[in-house]
């Protein structure tokens, strides 16, 4: 007997230590308007970190494209200058001076065919202290143009293009990659809206068991009152009572727990923010097919189609490459009209007349001896096409596995869910039954607290089972990549 009274005053403590740690739980808070997991994607969208940060990637590579733009656009080049010379008497020669004036203007384009044009003009004015042309001063002025073609290396604009090609891949993988962080944004959305739903039934949950504690517990004292329990029976109740209260203190943890792991993905720090009612999504309880969601991840999955773009890109690099291992052939020619006069205006209209004229025409080669970097250079871009191949054909594997890992999740979780519900069903006949035949003096409070728990473990794992589903689901249309379009939202 003496053993039996410790055993009670140290339970009768652990009792009233948590029943003072449940006084000092918060609250339920008031009914709030409901919160529903499309709106909690939209804000996902809108306000996550990740997708903020993401979202200025396709920017950047939006820019790659203007910047691999300007090498072919016109260039614009003006320069002048003013020279002077000062030469001293020698014998019976004067001192002199000569001061020379020069302006040039000229127009550059690069052409995609490898052709360089140049067109431009330019005016030297020149006085001498004291005359000794006759000319004083005199207006040199000569328009010219010049085109360079290349033979060899940088011929074509299938060589030319590539810099611009390859930019505009860039943009398409980082719309592509967008779109992956935001199927990554929607699938932990949604576990997170589901998790939060959980634990505030499994709280719900917990809180009838404590009630149905706490009466068992009045039960016992009663009956114990009328000589028909035992202190053993009413020791037991109060801790399982005690057993429940923890339950709901860990319950209430993990429900805080959740809504604020939501509220990090769905805004900005707004973790103090209240969280509507939420609730499980209906779901059709069809097992999807292996064949249409490999088919649908093959076909738009963000990731498999960067990755198909990572290739379309080293293929560019190959053939770049390629070109520098060439020699560097060109041919140059150069034609000009140029006129002398005492102004500058008669010294163009005398070039204009076509009677002073000059041309020009070259050939040049340069080869760097032996190209060992160059051809270095090609065989690494070999190598990485042959790797990103590689990937791809790795990727492909990875998403047929994940797809039918994926389906049959699904299948099972199906399944799982209809069991659970069984079980719970059968927990909660079983608890009755016990309870019934502990009034009627025929069983113990231990038993009673036994089906108890057991019909608390039942609901749960009921609720377990349905986000288990849904989870799974989540996952699936990640990998298939049909978020996206599923919620009918679009990516920038």
């Amino acid at each position: 007997m003496t053993l039996c009274r410790r055993i009670f005053s140290l339970l009768a403590v652990t009792a009233a230590t948590a029943t003072a740690v449940f006084a000092q739980a918060p609250a339920q808070p008031a009914a709030l308007p409901p919160l529903t997991l499309e709106e909690c994607i939209a804000r996902a969208l809108k306000r996550n970190f990740t997708l903020e940060i993401e979202q200025f990637n396709p920017q950047i590579a939006k820019d790659s494209i203007d910047i691999a733009r300007d090498g072919y656009q016109p260039v614009l080049s003006a320069t002048t200058s003013r020279a002077r010379s000062n030469f001293g008497a020698v014998g019976v020669t004067p001192s002199s001076s000569n001061t020379t004036d020069n302006t040039n203007v000229s127009v550059t384009q690069r052409l995609y065919s490898g052709t360089t044009v140049t067109v431009g003009t330019n005016l030297d004015r020149s006085r001498n202290d004291p005359a000794v042309t006759a000319l004083n001063p005199a207006y040199n002025a000569d328009v010219t143009v010049s085109v360079r073609q290349q033979l060899l290396k940088g011929l074509g604009s299938d060589v030319n293009r590539v810099t611009l090609d390859r930019a505009r891949l860039g943009l398409d993988r980082a719309n592509l990659n967008y779109k992956a962080r935001a199927l990554d944004i929607i699938q932990q959305t949604e576990n997170a809206y589901y998790n939060v739903v959980f634990t505030r039934e499994q709280l719900d949950v917990r809180n009838s068991t404590l009630t149905l504690a706490n009466r068992l517990f009045d039960e016992a004292k009663t009956r114990k009152e009328t000589g028909v329990a035992t202190d053993l029976d009413v020791l037991t109740a109060e801790v399982g009572v005690a057993n429940a209260r923890r339950g709901v203190l860990l319950a209430q943890q993990a429900v805080k727990d959740t809504e604020e792991a939501l509220l990090a993905l769905i805004g900005q720090f707004e973790l103090e923010a209240p969280v509507g009612t939420v609730g499980f999504k209906d779901v059709a309880d069809v097992a999807p097919l292996f064949a249409s969601s490999y088919q649908m991840a093959k076909q738009i999955q963000p990731d498999y189609l960067s990755a198909l773009a990572a290739v379309e890109q080293s293929k560019l690099d190959v053939k770049l490459a390629k070109d520098a291992t060439k020699p560097s052939l060109s041919v140059g020619g150069a034609v000009g009209l140029n006129g002398r006069r005492g102004s500058s205006g008669d010294a163009f209209s005398d070039a204009l007349d076509r009677q002073n004229n000059s041309w020009q025409l070259d050939l040049s080669l340069t080869y760097p001896w032996g190209q060992i970097g160059d051809k270095a250079r090609h065989r690494q871009s070999l190598a990485t096409l042959s790797q990103q191949t590689l990937l791809v054909r790795q990727l492909e594997q990875n998403i047929e596995a994940q797809v039918r890992a994926a389906v049959r999740a699904v299948d099972t979780n199906i399944e799982s869910v209809k069991i659970s519900a069984q079980a719970s069903q059968l927990s909660q006949r079983q608890y009755e039954l016990e309870k019934a035949k502990f009034e009627a003096g025929l069983s113990t409070s231990y038993r009673v607290l036994q089906t108890q728990n057991d019909l608390e473990t039942a609901r749960v794992n009921e609720l377990q089972s349905r986000v288990s589903l849904r989870n799974s689901l989540s996952a699936l249309h990640r990998i298939e990549g049909s978020s996206l379009q599923r919620y009918g939202l679009t990516t920038p």
